[in-house]
């Protein structure tokens, strides 16, 4: 692949990657050595062909793909292959493609996800090589469109394609980490200058997507952070006039592995809620909005024991204010979260399901019941709270493991749609089935009467702050009370009347 030279000279590391929580195998993922381990995981993610992954060698294939595609008609002879340029882009984790474009399927949309934070300088925003990757991308999309234009429709050559290809849609451009972009140019999200500027950036995106069709552009809004981006627009719409090319849709990312790969604060134009990583370390637009005041990690620190607010905390209603300034700015936005609701009885009944984070954090415990292996991985929602349990026997049948995943299954759905956890304890706790005895590997429990029994005692303990006792431990030759069959109940010396006796 011609593309893999542009990687050439790029110092890169190798990791390995645990691809299944339920499986020790792991995958080797070779990526820049500047990227953290969470682009390793996004990219096992995008790229679900087994063996080792390369970054180099999965980007070449699109970059390939892309630069065998003819030039449109109307491009200046002396114009360069993307190729070279796409790969910069993604190397510098300002564009990449999403993941109809990275896996090639020629039959869905393809598109670029375009981080807005990193076209932030030192000076600010920096316009120029914003609109120069837009202008990049949207030429890729169309040449891209030419080409695969035929597959895409889903019809053979025998049929009648649409009669005017401009109105079709040439692809996608999606904008992501819009707060950190913001807090980079020194703008609190919740303001009218932190959404002037987001819908001045968004009508940019816009106009260049739509320059050169019959679509009408939207206004760009005056900002005193970006000033020239009127005149910026209307230069790099002038060269466009008169192609009739066809639209780029515009819009703003959901979550998902391609913005992990790109390493986004908050995905799309939601606000960052959290000042801190999950490393516990400040993020990167903690500290920019820090600088902008004047402001180091310990002055802030000292600020904040000294009962002061360093920086004001982002309302929830926020993101829904923002959703509402960029309606008119790009084609679509995605969908806001549902709002949490007081009444969990009431969310169940509105048949609301809370999403989980594309990072999630929780715990993974490895212990043994009786002797039998266990093991419990737990996904929370961003506030802590549970949302998502894996339980099982590693050891066990088949069906075993079936029926103990489908269970963690049925839990977490229930949880999703706002169950209270309380429920499941009280009705899994203590129950009594094998295998059932010591507990290994957990200092905090000595005895389990079953895996469900320890596993929800733990889970009441971790998310409910309730540490439930041990169930009495039943001796090997005590008697149980309960039937052994549903029948016999005559009374006799025994308590239990007679027994069922085999004979041979």
């Amino acid at each position: 692949m011609t593309a893999r030279l542009h990687w050439t000279g790029v110092r890169m590391r190798t990791l390995r990657v645990t691809t299944d929580p339920d499986d020790s195998a792991t995958r080797s993922v070779t990526l820049p050595a500047a990227w953290e381990d969470d682009a390793a995981q996004a990219l096992t993610q995008i790229t679900q062909s087994g063996g080792p992954l390369r970054l180099s060698t999965e980007a070449a294939r699109w970059v390939d793909m892309i630069d065998a595609c003819p030039p449109l008609p109307g491009t200046p002879a002396n114009t360069p292959s993307p190729g070279r340029s796409l790969s910069c882009l993604l190397l510098m984790r300002q564009l990449a493609p999403n993941i109809a474009l990275w896996e090639r399927h020629t039959d869905e949309m393809p598109g670029f996800i375009v981080r807005l934070s990193g076209f932030v300088q030192d000076d600010g925003f920096a316009p120029e090589h914003f609109v120069a990757c837009l202008k990049l991308a949207c030429d890729s999309l169309r040449r891209l469109h030419a080409t695969t234009r035929i597959e895409r429709t889903g019809e053979l050559p025998l049929f009648d394609l649409p009669v005017n290809p401009s109105e079709e849609s040439a692809g996608l451009l999606l904008l992501t980490d819009l707060d950190a972009c913001l807090a980079s140019m020194g703008l609190d999200y919740d303001s009218e200058d932190g959404r002037n500027a987001a819908k001045a950036i968004a009508a940019l995106a816009t106009s260049i997507a739509r320059a050169g069709t019959d679509l009408p552009l939207p206004s760009i809004p005056e900002c005193k952070a970006l000033p020239d981006l009127r005149g910026l627009a209307a230069q790099a719409c002038a060269t466009q006039e008169g192609r009739h090319l066809s639209p780029i849709e515009t819009g703003f990312s959901a979550p998902g592995a391609v913005d992990a790969l790109l390493g986004v604060e908050a995905c799309g134009l939601a606000p960052v809620f959290s000042p801190l990583r999950d490393d516990g370390h400040l993020r990167a637009s903690t500290l920019a909005r820090l600088a902008h005041r004047g402001l180091t990690p310990e002055s802030a620190l000292a600020l904040a024991l000294a009962g002061e607010t360093p920086l004001p905390p982002t309302r929830p209603e926020a993101h829904a204010a923002m959703h509402r300034f960029l309606e008119k700015s790009v084609d679509f936005l995605p969908e806001l979260p549902e709002p949490e609701l007081a009444n969990l009885r009431a969310k169940l009944e509105r048949g609301v399901r809370r999403p989980l984070p594309m990072r999630q954090t929780g715990f993974t415990q490895r212990t043994a019941v009786g002797g039998h292996n266990l093991f419990m991985r737990t996904s929370e929602f961003e506030d802590g709270t549970l949302g998502e349990i894996s339980i099982i026997p590693t050891r066990e049948s088949p069906m075993a493991r079936g029926l103990m995943d489908c269970l963690g299954q049925a839990v977490s759905i229930g949880l999703q749609f706002g169950a209270p956890l309380e429920a499941f304890v009280e009705r899994f706790a203590y129950t009594r089935f094998g295998p059932a005895g010591t507990v290994e590997g957990d200092p905090g429990a000595a005895y389990a009467s079953s895996m469900l029994d320890y596993a929800f005692r733990t889970l009441s303990e971790a998310y409910l702050g309730q540490h439930m006792p041990d169930a009495p431990q039943i001796e090997p030759s005590s008697e149980d009370p309960s039937p052994m069959l549903p029948f016999d109940h005559s009374s006799g010396d025994s308590p239990r009347g007679r027994r069922l006796r085999l004979v041979s």
